[in-house]
């Protein structure tokens, strides 16, 4: 099950029960949907017909940008698990505040593409990281400032060691 909302405070619980089943608010769903291809679709519901279109997808906050018609749409998801930290008052968990980058393994710094004092958005690439002949790009896990960087060009590190702290 999830739970769908719009910035307008509009609110559905879509369920999936089966493959080819859909659920809105608990009553059946039924619609056409024809994919057009590059993000596009084609959905008739009721007798209706939509032009629909995918702008942007984060599957990690669950948010979803559509075009309906030329309307922008803007949707945000929440499984059964998010629902549940809700419930339990631990829904802004996930949102702490991250400090700093740790590598994920150990490997050769071979490029570093921020200073300090830098602004950063999540998901603008800090460092490169080379372990065992691949470059991984590591990259900012929230929106910050870069504080301090605490490797060199070239350096070897070890996994779990601080390699940038935000300020």
């Amino acid at each position: 099950m999830l739970q769908i909302s719009t910035g307008s405070g509009q609110l559905w619980e879509v369920d999936y029960p089966t493959a080819d089943t859909v659920t809105l608010n608990g009553h059946p769903f039924a619609w056409d949907l024809a994919d057009l291809g590059e993000g596009r679709f084609h959905v008739l519901h009721e007798g209706r017909s939509y032009n629909a279109e995918v702008v942007s997808v984060d599957f990690a906050a669950k948010n979803i940008v559509l075009k309906l018609n030329g309307q922008r749409v803007e949707l945000n998801a929440k499984d059964r698990f998010d629902l549940l930290l809700e419930r339990l008052g631990m829904s802004n968990a996930a949102a702490a505040k991250v400090n700093e980058l740790k590598a994920p393994m150990p490997g050769l710094i071979v490029d570093i593409r921020v200073a300090p004092g830098q602004a950063v958005q999540k998901g603008d690439p800090l460092l490169v990281l080379e372990a065992m002949k691949m470059e991984n790009i590591l990259k900012a896990p929230a929106d910050g400032t870069v504080g301090t960087i605490k490797v060199t060009l070239r350096d070897n590190v070890q996994k779990g060691q601080v390699l940038v702290q935000f300020s």
